[in-house]
């Protein structure tokens, strides 16, 4: 393959085949560049935690320093790579013995009515996103503080739905979920962040 002069001209996969090649550092560091911070999200949703965080981040790249060559294309890289990110996280929970305290069922959030009818929230991108009716400082903090009191299940697919965008499809590959599962949780976790936005609204306002 020809390499590019520039490897911000490569594609994700095409840096990969030059790192395996030629274990070439500048390629290496355009994939760190290019998803650094998505996988340092994702490790802070499931861990709530910064510092777990970034010490998932430096493991999941010296993960990818040893198995990039076993990386085989047969999806995108950067659902390979969520794949990678968040059997780390999970792992470092468990190995930490920091799990979630949490026992909060996402049961009562169920999606559809009486009737087997779905109702409530679209399937599509969470509609009315909180952050464009709450704004500044206060607004975010509202909002991460409702997004940290769902369950770790719950959250890493909700962020890698609505935040990072991916399709219910590449999620069921990353986390291996079926996907009429994924986008249960997906709901489920939509209704719970509804309520709980609601609750703060009314704090906010009605004190």
């Amino acid at each position: 393959m020809a390499i590019a002069r520039n490897v911000n001209d490569l594609t994700d996969e095409d840096l990969v085949s030059v790192y395996v090649a030629r274990r070439d550092e500048e390629a290496f560091n355009e994939l760190v560049n290019r998803y650094g911070d998505k996988v340092y999200r994702l490790a802070y949703r499931i861990t709530s935690s910064r510092n777990d965080a970034e010490e998932i981040l430096q493991e999941v790249f010296l993960i990818l320093v040893e198995k990039l060559s076993t990386f085989r294309k047969e999806s995108r890289f950067s659902t390979w790579l969520y794949r990678v990110a968040s059997n780390a996280s999970f792992m470092y929970i468990r190995n930490s013995r920091r799990s979630s305290d949490k026992e909060l069922s996402l049961d009562d959030y169920k999606p559809y009515n009486d009737y087997g009818v779905l109702e409530g929230v679209e399937e599509r991108d969470w509609s009315g996103r909180p952050d464009s009716q709450l704004l500044g400082k206060e607004g975010t903090e509202l909002i991460e503080r409702a997004i940290g009191e769902l369950p770790e299940e719950y959250r890493v697919v909700f962020h890698m739905k609505d935040i990072e965008r991916l399709t219910s499809k590449e999620i069921s590959r990353i986390l291996k979920l079926s996907v009429p599962a994924v986008k249960s949780r997906v709901l489920r976790a939509r209704l719970f962040l509804r309520d709980k936005l609601s609750e703060y609204y009314s704090e906010l306002y009605n004190g």
